[in-house]
């Protein structure tokens, strides 16, 4: 039976179907309107790095046919063909979108979902209605994205501006339509669709299904007898053809480039519970590295040279002038994700995904937009009681409503970590804010000759994300029989670790001459895989 995804929604894939030949049906439709359903296969920094993964009408397969457009069947307007197992190493997600093709608004869009099929059984079904829309004019419905294993996301995000919009948000380029040539030897326009009548579908494609859109049958699995040709449908593409930058022909496509540190800054490494989405995006493919600080930016593949272009590190003159030249690298950043980092010291939520409130550290919101309520989250008396006594006690303020929350707090550093079922321990003091849906309570650290008899912490476990402030980029050591770690320095680790506390108990106070004046150490134990965070920092 279909797992029922709602918005925000998160599982691997394995969870799923052990299978990694997926069909993926997308079904859309509102009275007047056409769509243009695509498949955007971007790299570690969330980039249309390249154009040959742009998986659309006019071009409907990846190279190594990974990824293949199959058409409307089986009652899906339009249908994928996705091989996660043949996806290569650069690709680190496939954001399946849908645009209107022409006038009108998602708001106009009746019931619809996207679903994934596996071995003829539907696994997966995310459904979605136009009220949950306004004026935009594409929606990401949902993500196959990379995270240590594949796993499927019900994104579910509108998006204003039409195809051309989405595509720059990923990096890619518009190419505008090349004018009628004269004579009636020439060339179609280097984008236009091929004159040729469409290719059958692929051996494995599924069957075409009877006219009842309204009850539309699962895909059978692939493998299944050639199917025929789809059969025509209404005009979906009615506007001018997009294109990314194109890769040079026969080439091999480099991976990305690292981001530019900062000018004046160090590189610095990846952060803690940060996705690359938060590191600064490489020059395009086809594009040069920006210059060096003090030297002309080059211009891009095939253009004059522009003004200062998205991923130039700080600090470096532009080219150009003007408001908007100068605000370009402080503009918000969105990734259809419901968390969002904006820069090291800032956090974005999108309450719109997922339904579920935020609970965040009372007076850590710096500004919103939308429809929110901000409202004050008691611990009640027992809770009260407890966390006087623990030093554990969170003030806590639930956000609900409809828009994005910014949340950030004394310029500390900020990582999200997402939990799928697995739990970590984090001192409330180190807290900044989580979902509501995931379960928390003081766990106590028995040990000797502590004041008060043990150490106390918070341990969150469920579904859902937490987001952890540290004083400074921490550092994440794995847990071995001799790590130790002073107690004032460590931020969090994981909570099937075993604590003890370690023989060499001292209490900072110089009792005596040549004290060393460390506090108290912490010993972990555990099996591999488990962790400790230590920030650069003692509280």
């Amino acid at each position: 039976m279909a797992r029922e995804f709602q918005r925000g929604h998160k599982a691997k894939i394995s969870d799923l179907t052990p299978g990694t030949d997926l069909y993926v049906g997308v079904q859309i439709a509102g009275p007047g309107l056409t769509f243009d359903i695509s498949c955007f296969g971007l790299d570690a920094h969330e980039q249309l790095s390249d154009d040959r993964y742009f998986i659309f009408f006019n071009q409907p397969k990846s190279p190594e046919e990974s990824i293949q457009l199959l058409g409307a069947q089986s009652g899906d307007t339009e249908s994928f063909r996705v091989t996660l197992d043949r996806i290569p190493a650069n690709i680190h997600k496939l954001s399946f979108t849908a645009t209107v093709d022409g006038a009108g608004q998602m708001s106009q869009i009746g019931p619809g979902y996207i679903r994934i099929v596996a071995g003829g059984e539907e696994v997966v079904r995310y459904a979605f209605t136009g009220s949950e829309f306004t004026t935009e004019r594409a929606v990401m419905l949902g993500d196959f994205y990379l995270k240590d294993v594949w796993r499927f996301a019900a994104v579910g995000q509108g998006f204003d501006g039409g195809l051309d919009a989405l595509l720059k948000n990923f990096g890619g380029e518009v190419a505008e339509e090349a004018p009628a040539a004269p004579q009636p030897q020439a060339a179609a326009p280097s984008f236009a669709p091929p004159a040729q009548a469409p290719a059958p579908a692929p051996s494995f494609g599924v069957p075409a299904a009877p006219q009842t859109p309204q009850v539309p049958q699962p895909a059978p699995s692939f493998g299944a007898p050639a199917a025929q040709a789809p059969t025509p449908q209404q005009q979906m593409h009615a506007a001018p053809t997009i294109a990314a930058p194109m890769a040079p022909q026969g080439g091999t496509v480099p991976p990305p480039a690292p981001a530019p540190a900062p000018y004046g800054q160090p590189g610095q490494p990846p952060q803690f519970g940060q996705f690359p989405g938060q590191v600064m995006p490489a020059a395009p493919y086809g594009q040069q590295a920006p210059a060096p600080y003090g030297q002309q930016a080059p211009a891009p593949y095939g253009q004059q040279a522009p003004g200062m272009q998205p991923g130039m590190p700080q600090g470096v003159p532009q080219a150009g002038a003007g408001l908007q030249a100068a605000l370009q690298p402080y503009k918000e950043t969105a990734t259809g994700q419901r968390w969002t980092p904006q820069n090291q010291q800032l956090m974005r939520v999108d309450l719109t995904m997922g339904g579920t409130p935020v609970l965040a550290r009372q007076g850590s919101m710096v500004m919103y937009q939308g429809k929110v309520d901000f409202s004050y989250k008691g611990a009640g008396f027992a809770g009260r009681m407890v966390g006087n006594a623990t030093g554990q006690e969170m003030q806590l303020m639930r956000c609900t409503g409809r828009g994005q929350v910014f949340l950030a707090e004394d310029g500390a550093h900020l990582h999200s970590i997402e939990l799928q079922g697995d739990g970590i321990c984090v001192s409330a003091e180190s807290v900044l804010a989580f979902d509501e849906s995931l379960q928390y309570e003081v766990r106590r650290i028995e040990g000797h000759g502590i004041p008060g008899g043990a150490l106390f912490t918070m341990q969150f476990q469920g579904s859902g994300t937490v987001v952890v402030k540290t004083h400074g980029v921490p550092v994440v050591l794995p847990v071995t029989p001799t790590t130790f770690a002073d107690c004032n320095a460590v931020v969090a680790w994981s909570s099937a670790s075993q604590v003890i506390i370690s023989s060499q108990v001292r209490l900072r106070r110089n009792a005596y001459p040549g004290h060393s004046g460390e506090t108290v150490n912490l010993q972990f134990r555990g099996a591999p895989g488990n962790f400790i965070v230590v920030q650069p920092y003692e509280v």
